[in-house]
């Protein structure tokens, strides 16, 4: 219950302080339209001019803080316009409408799923090498630390050029970016975990003159499942930006990506904040799953999560 609590009490806090930022925010667009209505219906003589502008001035601000958290196209959409568009996009709308974010959604969950898969598989093996070979851990660990500082904003368009040159497009191209964010964490995860046990274990199995395969499987695999899990979380959620980072230079119409760009292109900031909201909520989604999934492999195991 006291989690609860505090749970409760840090999102009502963020909320509050959202609704704030939408004052300054948006206040200028309000003002400045509450300016061109007046001007149209200005009275005609000096004397009622003035009249009305003394009268009109604590309506014009009353106005202005009402509109704030309603304005149409605003810079900060207020949360409960965001609420209404994710309510508007995803359970009034159709799953197979374009204007569906759960049909966007899947696109994007598609791609994101196959990268982590790619992404899973490449790290396994490569830390599975990297722990058995000396030569590799000397390699491949420190080129695979320096391919995760170049900004992948930069390095998808590349990508994307170079598998479209030879014929490769759809799923392929975002899954491989995907892939590529993914597969860090799950060496480095998984190299940790396969390190895990302690000297008196191995030498424990050296006393019992098991192989290196047995080791492998009976000590080292198993001492890695906690690690492993953990990697896979923070796996799972980078595949999806790198599942939306590919949709953008693209030009994608379907996908969380091509939700982002279509509200970028046409101004829709309520439409970019449920796209951001929707990805934010997928990826919550995929973490939980995967939280799940580790519960019941690590009891069955005989550990605790």
């Amino acid at each position: 219950m006291k989690s609860f609590l505090a749970v409760l009490t840090v999102v009502a806090t963020i909320v509050v302080i959202w609704y704030l930022a939408c004052i300054p925010m948006n206040i200028k667009g309000v003002l400045d339209a509450a300016e061109r209505a007046e001007e149209q219906v200005m009275p005609a003589t000096a004397k009622e001019r003035r009249n009305a502008s003394a009268l009109g001035l604590v309506a014009k601000n009353t106005f202005a803080i009402n509109r704030v958290w309603s304005v149409e196209r605003p810079r900060l959409p207020a949360p409960h316009q965001v609420a209404q568009e994710l309510w508007k996009t995803t359970v009034q709308k159709k799953i197979t409408s374009k204007r569906s974010l759960i049909y966007h959604g899947q696109v994007t969950l598609s791609a994101t799923l196959l990268g982590f898969v790619i992404g899973t598989g490449l790290g396994i093996l490569l830390a599975v090498g990297i722990v058995h070979s000396k030569v590799m851990d000397m390699s491949v660990m420190p080129w695979a630390i320096v391919s995760q500082t170049i900004p992948i904003i930069a390095l998808a368009p590349m990508i994307i050029v170079v598998l479209y040159s030879i014929g490769v497009q759809g799923i392929i191209p975002k899954a491989i970016i995907s892939a590529y964010l993914s597969f860090f964490p799950v060496v480095v995860g998984m190299v940790k975990g396969l390190r895990s046990p302690d000297a008196m274990q191995l030498d424990l199995l050296k006393t019992y003159s098991a192989s290196t395969s047995q080791g492998f499987w009976k000590l080292r695999l198993p001492s890695s499942m906690p690690y492993l899990f953990a990697s896979l979380k923070i796996g799972i959620a980078a595949s999806l930006v790198g599942a939306i980072v590919g949709e953008l230079p693209t030009g994608a119409v379907a996908g969380l990506g091509a939700r982002l760009l279509a509200g970028s292109y046409y101004g829709q900031t309520v439409q970019i904040w449920s796209a951001l909201f929707a990805a934010a909520i997928l990826a919550a989604l995929l973490v939980a799953l995967l939280g799940f999934i580790e519960r019941n492999v690590l009891q069955r195991m005989g550990m605790s999560a």
